[in-house]
C-alpha cells in the first residue's frame, strides 16, 4: 500500500502518523457541554472547556485551572475581560486543533487574537498572526495594528508598519487612525527622521490629536515638531494661532533657521534601504552630465563611450561634474559609481550632497588618491536632494 496519499502526511516506513486524525477527533471537543469542566463567559458569551486540553497546550491555563485557586474548583465558571468572542472562539480552536483562519476575520478581531497569544503565551501563533498582518496593512488601519506592535514589543511587525507609514506620511497624519494612537506610539512614529512628511502637516496632525487627546501633555507632544523647519509664514499664520506652543519656542526656531546652515537642519527625507534611488522610478533627474536620459540605468558590462551611463569627464579645472536630483528628499548612506576602467588612467574626485544645491556637505572626499573602476562609498546616513561628483585627475 502506497505511503503517499495526498491527504496522509509523509512518515518513513515502520512509522505511524496520525496526528491528523488526532486533531479532528480533539477538535470535535470545541464548545461541547459534553465531557466539559470548565465553562468561560466572555461578553456574556458562554465557551464550555476541558482542563485537562488546555492545561496540556497553555502554561497559563495550566496554573489557573491547577493552581488551588477558586478556578481550580469544579465546574468553575471564570469570567474573561478585555477580549471579544470572536477573538475567544478562535483561541479555543487553535488550543484545540493547532489550526486558526484569519483571512476572513476583522482587524479588530485579528488584533484581539494577537493580544490572546500574547497574554497565554503561544510565541508561534503570536509570531505566524504577525506576519499575516504585515500583509494587511493599509492606511485605515495601520496605526491601530502599530500600536498593539509596539504594545506587545514585536519587531517585525513594527519595522513594517514604520516602513509602510514612512512611504505614505502625509495619508497616516490625515488619517482617522493617526488620532486614536497611545502617545508613546504617536512620539515613536513623527520623532523618526525617515516619517517624510511637510513640518506643516506633522504640526497640524499633532494639533487634531491633541484635541482629540485632551487630557494628555501636549507639551510633551508639540516638543516632536521640528519647528526650523518650517517656513516664517508658518510659524507666524499657523503655530502662533494655536497656542500650543510659546512665544519663546517660535522666536528660539526663527534664530536657528536663520543662523544654522541649511544642510545643519534637522531635516525629515524617505528611507528605501537597498534600492537604488537614483533612478527614474524614484523621480530622480541628471542636472549635470551627459547622457541624461541614461541616469545609471545603462549596460553596466558592456559600456563604453557611447552608451551606459550619465557621466561627465573629470578635467583640471574641476568645473565638470555629475548632478542628479531625487524625486525628493531621502536618506542615503551609500553610492556606487563607476570611473572609467577601459585604459590604465587613475582618477580622484569627492562626493557632495545638498538640499537647496547652494549649501553642499562633502560627504567622500577621495582628491588625494588614485581610483579606478566601481566606487563603493558609505558615509554617514543624511538626508539630501542633490548629490554631486567632482574631481580632477591627480597629479602623477
Amino acid at each position: 500500500m502506497s505511503n503517499s496519499h495526498p491527504l496522509r502526511p509523509y512518515t518513513a516506513i515502520g512509522e505511524i502518523d496520525h496526528v491528523h486524525i488526532l486533531s479532528e477527533h480533539v477538535g470535535a471537543l470545541i464548545n461541547g457541554e459534553e465531557y466539559s469542566d470548565v465553562t468561560f463567559i466572555v461578553d456574556k458569551m458562554r465557551f464550555p472547556a476541558h482542563r485537562v486540553i488546555l492545561a496540556a497546550r497553555c502554561q497559563y491555563f495550566r496554573a489557573l485551572l491547577y493552581g488551588g485557586m477558586r478556578e481550580s474548583r469544579p465546574e468553575a465558571e471564570i469570567t474573561l475581560q478585555d477580549t471579544s468572542p470572536e477573538a475567544f472562539a478562535m483561541l479555543m480552536k487553535y488550543m484545540y486543533t493547532g489550526r486558526a483562519s484569519l483571512r476572513d476575520e476583522r482587524e479588530e478581531v485579528l488584533l484581539d487574537f494577537l493580544s490572546l497569544a500574547h497574554k497565554y503565551g503561544f510565541p508561534e501563533l503570536e509570531d505566524s498572526t504577525s506576519e499575516y498582518l504585515c500583509t494587511i496593512l493599509k492606511i485605515q488601519n495601520v496605526c491601530m495594528i502599530y500600536d498593539v506592535a509596539s504594545l506587545y514589543s514585536l519587531p517585525k511587525l513594527c519595522t513594517t508598519c514604520c516602513m509602510f507609514m514612512d512611504r505614505n506620511a502625509q495619508d497616516v497624519l490625515s488619517s482617522d487612525g493617526f488620532l486614536t494612537l497611545s502617545k508613546t506610539a504617536l512620539l515613536d512614529i513623527v520623532r523618526r527622521d525617515s516619517f517624510a512628511a511637510p513640518e506643516k502637516d506633522v504640526f497640524q496632525s499633532l494639533m487634531r490629536w491633541c484635541r482629540h487627546n485632551a487630557k494628555e501633555n501636549h507639551s510633551e507632544i508639540m516638543a516632536a515638531v521640528r519647528l526650523p523647519l518650517m517656513s516664517l509664514t508658518e510659524l507666524l499664520n499657523v503655530v502662533r494661532p494655536s497656542a500650543l506652543l510659546t512665544p519663546d519656542s517660535i522666536l528660539d526656531a526663527i534664530k536657528v533657521r536663520s543662523e544654522s546652515r541649511d544642510m545643519d537642519l534637522n531635516y525629515r527625507g524617505m528611507l528605501i534601504p537597498e534600492e537604488n534611488i537614483a533612478t527614474m522610478k524614484y523621480g530622480a533627474q541628471v542636472v549635470k552630465g551627459e547622457l541624461k536620459s541614461a541616469l545609471l540605468d545603462g549596460d553596466t558590462q558592456n559600456y563604453d563611450l557611447d552608451h551606459g551611463f550619465s557621466r561627465h569627464p573629470i578635467e583640471d579645472d574641476c568645473r565638470s561634474g555629475l548632478q542628479v536630483k531625487l524625486g525628493q528628499p531621502s536618506i542615503i548612506n551609500h553610492i556606487r559609481l563607476l570611473l572609467w576602467d577601459r585604459d590604465s588612467r587613475s582618477y580622484s574626485y569627492y562626493i557632495e550632497v545638498s538640499m537647496d544645491e547652494l549649501d553642499w556637505i562633502r560627504v567622500i572626499d577621495h582628491s588625494q588618491f588614485f581610483c579606478r573602476s566601481w566606487q563603493k562609498l558609505y558615509f554617514p546616513a543624511r538626508v539630501c536632494r542633490y548629490v554631486q561628483q567632482s574631481g580632477a585627475p591627480p597629479s602623477l
